[in-house]
């Protein structure tokens, strides 16, 4: 049944703002239709939409053109004119026909047009401890934070100040996400939204698809050191994975050394100017690539893509409820508190610390966390990044930094003796948690698993199944 989806989409682009015409070889070929009442439906339908004028004839037409082909390029050279941005059609032909003319990723279904509008104006929202998803008309009586005043000078011009500009934007829908004080008050924004084959830069590089910008990025420096930035990538590369973005673009100023830095660290790369700015973008493919590359800058690259071939090591690491719910915040049943003492939860790169024997674990390998005593499962994946050796807490906690779960009196304590410090990137947690039975069942692990332990590519591919459902 179209008619659902047809009635959705037309709400949709009117939601959205986009307008709805028809090209007059349409008109042409339906007048040509000898079934009258279906002929004369159809017309009607048709006067609900305006007629794109001033449409090119096309120049492959010639007198021995059948009046259908000459219709059907006639509407699809008006898309390689870029007279439209998309096309929207039932008709198979015309859809052969475009892939032929490598226009096949600008003509939809109405159910895929459908599931495109909806997912640029109806997007799959993410949820993260700590961080808030609210419209930006939701802020506008509280442009005098002082983390707004600092964002004026990029934003104001001659032709408009920022609180005009915070408007305009959140007249559209616009939404951020925003990290709150303990006392309420507003001390990280990342305003985003998504956005279809947008010209990113002065040369008019295109982004093709459907990409995720983040409009403006700014943490307060009341709370800098917390790893909020990393928390506001954290939660874009994961609303991009289920909004199926591919790619994530900022426009940022060439002088904020530390954001350049720590989007540098996550696969972003420069991509030219815009005005003043500098343009970065991070691809975030929704099928993992394949690219013969260290599994390491793999997993930087391509995140939360990671490699998964024979040559990658995988791991066992048990880790305990109460450490797993301080690294992992966001698969607690309630939320960690904005305020809870450690902050290694919003990270991305996160520290492991424990006295293992095993000395294989290298950078680029694939490590999975366990959850002792309580779930006794699998739930999260990470990429190492470091694995070293240490029995100095100094040197450990200048490894760390605030990475890890356990304060400086602990790992005091723990460097008495030969300590293991692994530094990993979080890349998911799986949609099905594997318990141990599962592993028992396979021949995966026998007892309890209570250290770092290696596993076979073959064990690994069961778990991967299983995860899936």
């Amino acid at each position: 049944m179209l008619e659902p989806s047809l009635a959705n989409f037309v709400r949709l682009a009117s939601v959205g703002g986009h307008q709805l015409l028809y090209h007059p070889a349409s008109k042409a070929d339906i007048e040509r239709d000898k079934d009258a009442k279906r002929r004369d439906r159809t017309l009607r339908r048709l006067q609900q939409y305006s007629i794109l004028e001033g449409t090119p004839p096309c120049p492959n037409n010639t007198p021995q053109t059948s009046a259908n082909d000459a219709c059907d390029n006639d509407i699809l050279y008006a898309i390689e004119c870029s007279a439209v941005h998309a096309l929207v059609t039932e008709d198979r032909e015309i859809h052969s026909k475009a892939k032929q003319a490598g226009l096949g990723s600008r003509v939809y279904t109405i159910q895929t047009a459908e599931d495109w509008l909806r997912r640029l104006h109806e997007p799959t929202q993410v949820h993260l401890p700590n961080i808030e998803d609210v419209h930006m008309y939701s802020l506008t009586t509280q442009l005098d934070n002082s983390l707004f005043e600092s964002l004026r000078n990029g934003y104001d011009t001659p032709e408009r100040n920022f609180n005009e500009w915070f408007h305009e934007k959140a007249k559209t829908g616009r939404k951020a996400w925003i990290v709150r004080s303990g006392q309420g008050k507003i001390e990280a924004i990342c305003i985003y939204a998504i956005q279809m084959d947008e010209a990113i830069n002065g040369e008019n590089e295109i982004l093709k698809g459907s990409a995720l910008k983040l409009c403006t990025f700014k943490v307060g420096e009341q709370i800098r050191g917390q790893k909020i930035g990393e928390l506001f990538l954290k939660i874009a590369f994961r609303f991009a994975s289920e909004n199926r973005c591919e790619n994530i673009f900022i426009h940022t100023n060439p002088n904020q050394l530390y954001l350049l830095d720590l989007l540098n660290d996550f696969g972003f790369t420069k991509h030219g100017q815009y005005g003043n700015d500098v343009v970065l973008v991070k691809h975030h493919p929704s099928s993992p690539p394949n690219k013969d590359i260290p599994a390491l800058d793999y997993a930087k690259l391509y995140f939360p893509n990671y490699r998964i071939d024979p040559s990658v090591q995988k791991f066992l690491v048990p880790i305990r409820p109460k450490y797993h719910r301080i690294l992992f915040p966001e698969l607690n049943q309630q939320g960690q508190l904005f305020n809870t003492p450690s902050i290694a939860g919003n990270a991305i790169k996160q520290a492991y610390l424990c006295k293992a024997q095993s000395n294989q674990v290298k950078p680029g390998d694939i490590v999975l966390f366990y959850r002792t005593e309580d779930e006794m499962a699998i739930t999260t994946v990470g990429v190492v990044e470091r694995y070293e050796t240490h029995n100095n807490a100094a040197s450990i906690m200048q490894i760390v930094s605030r990475r890890t779960v356990y304060t400086q009196a602990e790992i005091e304590i723990m460097a008495n003796s030969a300590t293991k410090v692994m530094l990993f990137r979080l890349m998911l947690h799986f949609k099905n948690k594997i318990p141990y039975s599962f592993l028992s069942s396979h021949g995966i692990t026998t007892g309890p698993v209570q250290s770092i332990r290696k596993i076979s590519n073959d064990s690994f591919e069961k778990l991967l199944k299983y995860s899936h459902g």
